[in-house]
């Protein structure tokens, strides 16, 4: 499409994701395909649904593409290669060159744009096409325009034309042709046209696009203009250069293990743009590293790590469509976006791209505008593996809601998954192992992490298929994460280094919505793998969307920004997770168990914390998957809410780094399970946090072969007597804020990034403003905390009341002992 823009307005309409988000940080777009982009303007050319290179004497206006699900859908996926293959585009500042194949012919195509200054006060469109030597004759289709030839024609007269242009031909009814190599079609019964004979030397044809939507056949006397592709080499776009200065890293005194160092991206910048980082990759081990943004940028980093205190950013592309991935194979960045994945080069060493080349684009791609270019990571075999949006709110596509594996020369793929709502995956860089989490949503119960692999269905259906029709056996996740835990799941990462300390090897999950970094421990005692989830860090300012492990200091990186809903205070960031030396307990190991959960610790633990029941806290529950949004909870005997969990017993291992918490009537199969302990190490380090975790199996528990010796567990039914057993206490309190998982939505320290609750800090005496259930402004007294603890949806404060968090009633599973704790410790923090 061609079209003339308008002065003053953009060239397009402002309603595709990346556009709209940029100007209003969070907005979203409507499913479906009936709110596109569309040019703003006068329309003067525009193509079909046809090949736009063809073969042979006649051309054909049909679609050659296998159909979509939806027959009427044109997002088929490239034509075959062996008929037409794209390969590249170069730029130089307003030019560019097309690099393409027709029948294995290599075909390049330069496109000028002139001003109407320069052309006699009438703007033209010049293209000059140069065709390598070929046996068939080669037909390039031009446009279809409604006009009669007349409209088309009288844009320049002949007197103009052969005042600017060395005719090659001859101009009559027919258009301006040469009778030998080409002939213009300008039949308004059809797409126009050009044939292009059979030759054995190269030929150079050259087409005037005018005012009016005519091409006509011509010859510039521009010698410089008709060189294709001349000055490319020699030009760059954005020569300046930004560096920013990050904050001296944090001293180590108060014993943190990981710190979080904050690198300012480079807005302000002199092309006035905002930067949205979207991933990063590095491109050696020097600190060296290469940032994509969602909208269409890739920035070249240097001085990533030491101190930070220089980081210099210099812009190295732009144009891309909706790009969110950037990978780095044998010092070659790679993006995935819209179009495909695009391998981009920098053909003279300036620090630019001058050479966008499409790598793949076989797979299909519609304009479904949730079919988001989600994520793409590389396998160990050079493999790229790439996931892709699959909500459909139109038409059913080919590809929508996949993850597939591109081969490492592009030249092939298949699909390894389908049935995913919005994956966003990871990929083991040793193993190759491929996981992926996704929405919830429709189908989609709560937040999972799955396995991907076997072009296994996991689940989803659009809005527009049959109600709960599935094409196959459901392959369920690894674990499910509570949504009020992870309500937007997006990439996994691996602590590759050794200097990452003690998650070296382990894979770290990404949340957006609440800034949050998560362990995740495997577990590969099962015949089905399992895995258990644990918070690492809550510490990010930006909604995160990938991190990545820099050779250069071997620690993690993150980066994100603002697109969707997100609790976090900033559009975008770049943080560096840091290792600081300092030690922290971690549970390693989280097994189901037949009289128990196994907790095993990188440390000592205290013996008298950890071998007392009451210093754990469970719960268990189901999901139920419809076409409905979400799910409720489900007790397993199919009651609305989650099981209270006692524990019977605890026992502390030989060693003192492993738990067995006893628990009467374990299950397996169930959806979901929490753990949270609150304990200590053997020398006073703090060990507290929550696992969450799906027991589809159970192990069997060998006190000896787990290293316990000779003890008998004791799953007597514990009753929990409020009275007898009362410790009331502001530090008893702090520990059950760990245990039960408050700490996942309620902060201590006044923030409220990355939580959809209120924070503790101040709460206690101030005025709450409610805006759902009994609305008005209340005191925060101890029976507004008690009643917000046993039925918390009573009174939600205002700026909450739209979180889709689902907090858990408390009524029946805290005794008053554990209510009053609770009041105690938020009534302490000032």
């Amino acid at each position: 499409c061609i079209w003339e823009g308008e002065p003053g307005q953009p060239p397009i309409t402002m309603n595709a994701l990346a556009p709209g988000s940029y100007h209003v940080a969070g907005q979203k777009t409507k499913d479906g395909q009936e709110e596109l982009p569309k040019p703003i303007g006068k329309v003067w050319l525009a193509n079909g649904i046809y090949p736009g290179w063809q073969v042979g004497d006649k051309p054909s206006f049909e679609d050659p593409r296998e159909p979509a699900p939806s027959p009427e859908e044109v997002g088929r996926g490239a034509i075959s290669p062996t008929s037409a293959r794209f390969i590249s585009v170069g730029v130089a500042g307003s030019k560019f060159v097309l690099n393409f194949e027709v029948a294995g012919v290599p075909v390049t195509e330069s496109i000028f744009a002139e001003s109407p200054k320069q052309s006699s006060g009438k703007p033209l469109i010049r293209r000059r096409i140069e065709v390598a030597p070929h046996s068939d004759q080669l037909i390039t289709m031009l446009s279809y325009d409604g006009g009669s030839q007349d409209e088309r024609i009288a844009a320049m007269t002949e007197e103009e034309l052969r005042e600017r242009f060395q005719s090659i031909g001859m101009l009559d009814e027919m258009g301006l042709w040469n009778g030998k190599s080409a002939h213009l079609n300008s039949s308004t019964e059809q797409p126009r046209y050009v044939r292009v004979a059979s030759s054995s030397e190269s030929e150079i044809i050259e087409l005037i696009g005018m005012n009016g939507g005519a091409w006509v056949l011509g010859r510039s006397d521009d010698a410089a203009i008709n060189q294709v592709g001349v000055g490319l080499e020699d030009h760059q776009i954005w020569p300046q250069t930004i560096t920013t200065h990050a904050a001296p890293p944090k001293a180590t005194d108060s014993g943190e293990s990981y710190m979080i160092d904050n690198i300012p991206i480079p807005v302000p910048n002199p092309w006035k743009r905002n930067v949205r980082l979207a991933d990063i990759d590095f491109l050696d081990d020097q600190g060296n590293a290469v940032a994509v943004t969602m909208d269409g940028d890739v920035w070249k980093l240097s001085g990533v790590k030491g101190d930070l205190s220089e980081v210099t950013w210099k812009r190295f592309a732009s144009g891309l469509h909706e790009p969110m991935s950037i990978v780095v194979r044998d010092g070659a960045p790679f993006v995935f976006d819209r179009n495909g994945i695009w391998k981009l080069v920098d053909s003279n060493s300036d620090g630019e791209c001058d050479r966008y080349e499409m790598f793949c684009n076989l797979f299909a791609q519609t304009a479904e505008t949730r079919e988001f270019p989600n994520s793409m990571k590389l396998g160990p075999d050079g493999s790229f593996y790439i996931s892709k949006g699959g909500q459909e709110g139109t038409t059913r596509g080919k590809h929508n809601g996949t993850v597939i594996r591109v081969a490492p020369d592009g030249e092939s793929f298949e699909v390894v998954a389908y049935g995913l709502r919005q994956p966003f995956i990871g990929v083991n860089p040793t193993t190759g192992l491929v996981t992926a989490s996704d929405q919830q949503g429709h189908y989609v119960p709560s937040t999972p992490i799955h396995i991907i692999r076997d072009h296994r269905f996991y689940g989803h259906l659009p809005s527009i298929a049959d109600p709960e029709k599935y094409p196959e056996t459901i392959a369920e996740p690894l674990t499910w994460i509570p949504h009020p835990v992870n309500s937007s799941g997006a990439t996994q990462a691996w602590a590759s280094d050794e200097r990452m300390g003690p998650i070296f090897g382990e894979m770290i999950h990404v949340g957006y919505n609440r800034p949050e970094l998560f362990r995740v421990v495997m577990n590969s005692r099962f015949e089905r793998p399992q895995a258990a989830v644990m918070s690492f860090t809550r510490d990010l300012d930006f909604g995160p969307l990938n991190a990545k492990a820099n050779p250069a200091d071997g620690q993690l990186y993150v980066v994100g920004f603002q697109v969707w809903g997100t609790t976090a205070t900033k559009i975008s960031g770049l943080a560096r997770v840091r290792y600081t030396g300092k030690p922290r307990v971690l549970v390693t190991e989280v097994t189901p168990m037949d009289k128990g959960v196994l907790l095993k610790f990188n440390a000592k633990l205290d013996p008298k914390l950890a071998a007392d029941p009451a210093n754990y806290s469970a719960e268990r529950w189901n999901y139920l998957r419809t076409e409905k949004y979400g799910s409720p909870h489900l007790r397993p005997d199919g009651e609305t809410g989650q099981e209270w969990m006692t524990a019977s017993s605890a026992y502390l291992s030989e060693d003192g780094m492993s738990v067995l918490v006893g628990f009467p009537d374990m299950k397996a199969g169930i959806h979901q399970m929490r753990l949270g302990w609150g304990l200590k190490s053997a020398d006073g380090l703090p060990a507290q946090n929550a696992a969450y975790f799906s027991p589809w199996e159970l192990a069997t528990f060998d006190p000896k072969k787990e290293g316990f010796g000779k003890i008998t567990v004791d799953l007597t039914p514990r009753q929990v007597d409020a009275a007898a057993n009362a410790i009331v206490s502001a530090e008893e309190g702090e520990k059950l804020y760990q245990m039960f998982g408050c700490m996942a939505c309620h902060s201590t320290d006044g923030t409220l990034q990355g939580k959809v609750g209120p924070s503790w800090k101040g709460l206690y005496g101030s005025e709450r403003e409610i805006a759902k259930g009994e609305k008005g402004k209340f005191p925060a007294d101890e029976a507004y905390l008690r009643e917000s603890i046993l039925n918390p949806t009573a009174k939600v404060v205002k700026g909450f009341e739209k979180f889709d968090t689902g907090m858990p009633i408390y009524a029946g599973i805290l005794n008053d002992a554990q209510i009053e704790s609770l009041i105690l410790y938020i009534k302490s923090l000032k």
